[in-house]
């Protein structure tokens, strides 16, 4: 009788490891997906989530903290100590709200969209890492299951 601590061989179905295994093997892989980004990006002196702030910021400069922890789904506590190391590097800088000084905005500088650049590069880099030997219909098919996972997880979810 299997167990969720079986592994399932490459060659086994989702059918015959039943859902937990499968369950497992997508933590599995999620986990050694983080650690090679967080082994590649620590030789860039990025610490764990900070390249996912430095993407938000790329892509629309002027979030509040609190809008940042949303979208990067943290706790405000979490986002606030990461943006003071962040500051403290010169990569970003936070300035009040013209129209609410209660509300702090962060933006990158020059050296902040600099390592984002340099980061990016990075992730291609894993992404082909990662990704390399699959087609593209796989790699697209994998898209479609991700994001439907995704949904499924997303759905009623107060995260």
């Amino acid at each position: 009788m299997k167990t969720h601590t079986d592994r399932a061989s490459p060659d086994m179905s989702a059918q015959e490891t039943g859902g937990d295994a499968l369950g497992y093997l997508l933590v599995e892989v999620s986990k050694l997906h983080r650690a090679h980004a967080h082994a590649v990006l620590e030789e860039a002196g990025l610490y764990r989530g900070q390249n996912f702030v430095l993407k938000a910021l790329s892509e629309r400069e002027g979030l509040a903290q609190s809008e940042l922890a949303e979208k990067l789904l943290v706790k405000p506590p979490t986002i606030s100590n990461s943006l003071e190391r962040m500051e403290a590097a010169g990569w970003i800088v936070r300035r009040p709200d013209p129209d609410d000084r209660r509300i702090s905005r962060v933006y990158l500088t020059e050296a902040g969209r600099t390592l984002q650049d340099s980061a990016s590069s990075l992730w291609r880099q894993l992404e082909e890492q990662t990704f390399a030997d699959l087609t593209s219909d796989q790699r697209n098919s994998l898209w479609q299951m991700l994001l439907q996972i995704r949904g499924n997880l997303g759905k009623g979810a107060d995260l």
